[in-house]
């Protein structure tokens, strides 16, 4: 098999985030926009949301990751990594379909920041109202 036969690639998408994955049969590293997971995302909490496709497949160390992410926060970007990582193992085999569907891994988290509305504070919050 040809080297461009055995990559994957998808798009993962969260708030404003949009994270292009590319995915090749490797020894587990993973890399974002250039650096190093652990270096792109100094939080614990963040990097374990980004492999958790891999844990729940048990693929984890079997792939390489090249992704390029923008748009949006670290959280929004964490996000958008996870659901592209999600689409591009479910292209690699298909039996990893049901795992991350199970998990809601494979929808697009559609909640997106509510605009704020004029003669309000915020999108919901009103300001104080006074009586007398």
């Amino acid at each position: 098999m040809s080297q461009a036969a055995v990559k994957f690639y998808a798009t993962g998408k969260r708030k404003n985030a949009i994270a292009r994955v590319w995915m090749n049969p490797g020894a587990g590293q993973v890399s974002v926009n250039g650096r190093p997971l652990n270096e792109y995302f100094p939080l614990e909490t963040l990097r374990t949301q980004t492999e958790q496709p891999l844990k729940l497949t048990a693929s984890h160390g079997k792939f390489d990751f090249y992704i390029l992410v923008g748009g949006g926060g670290i959280s929004g970007q964490a996000g958008a990594i996870r659901h592209g990582i999600s689409k591009a193992l479910q292209q690699y085999d298909q039996a990893f379909r049901a795992p991350l569907k199970k998990a809601g891994l494979l929808t697009r988290d559609s909640r997106e920041k509510e605009r704020k509305k004029y003669g309000q504070k915020g999108a919901r919050a009103r300001f104080q109202y006074s009586k007398r």
